[in-house]
């Protein structure tokens, strides 16, 4: 049976997005055919978590409705090197539980985390949504593996825009940033572009 998770920001026992957490569960269940899902809400409450600071809620659950939760100190990471990686096969439309091709890909990287590329064009991180700054403004690909949650609620507050990234313009961009449900749009964790140590033209990028 396939296992699926969800993680969750919980800080000073307020849990955010949530309303986009269980539209994804929802999504989910109604895919591979089953009527009822699980209630997010209802399983943090019965957590009784009372601790302030910052949370990942990680709830891990099959289309069953087994359920194993996890409450687990967070810090927002700071990532020293980023390697682009084509992969024009890989698939992750639903937020599987099984990451064993991701760290197959980030292990023959050599580097602290990588940035999928699927068809010649930029699309994730191996845990994350990315934003990339033009001028002023902040543009997420459109080439997305998976919709996380910050970035469908960044893009329905229009702080960002959706753009088609590719190998062949990504230099035009100055800045970038990972987004995901504990990483808020945040100008603290902005990266250069040449954090990406493999650009065009710098070498060969990997072709896994």
């Amino acid at each position: 049976m396939s296992q699926f998770i969800e993680s969750i920001k919980v800080e000073d026992k307020e849990v955010f997005l949530l309303d986009l957490h269980q539209k994804r569960v929802n999504q989910t269940f109604s895919h591979f055919g089953k009527e009822d899902s699980i209630d997010l809400a209802k399983i943090y409450k019965n957590l009784q978590h009372d601790e302030d600071g910052l949370f990942k809620l990680r709830i891990s659950y099959d289309l069953d409705k087994r359920v194993r939760t996890q409450m687990i100190p967070y810090a927002i990471p700071e990532i020293h090197d980023f390697k682009l990686v084509e992969n024009n096969s890989f698939d992750y439309s639903f937020k599987f539980e099984d990451r064993k091709e991701l760290d197959k890909m980030k292990m023959k990287s050599k580097t602290e985390e990588i940035i999928i590329v699927k068809n010649n064009h930029i699309t994730d991180t191996s845990f994350s949504n990315l934003l990339f700054l033009k001028g002023k403004d902040w543009f997420t690909p459109a080439t997305y593996l998976l919709n996380g949650v910050q970035r469908q609620h960044l893009l329905k507050h229009k702080k960002i825009k959706e753009t088609e990234i590719t190998l062949q313009n990504i230099k035009q961009f100055t800045h970038f940033q990972i987004i995901n449900a504990l990483n808020d749009f945040d100008d603290m964790f902005i990266y250069p572009i040449d954090r990406i140590i493999n650009l065009p033209g710098n070498e060969e990028y990997l072709d896994l």
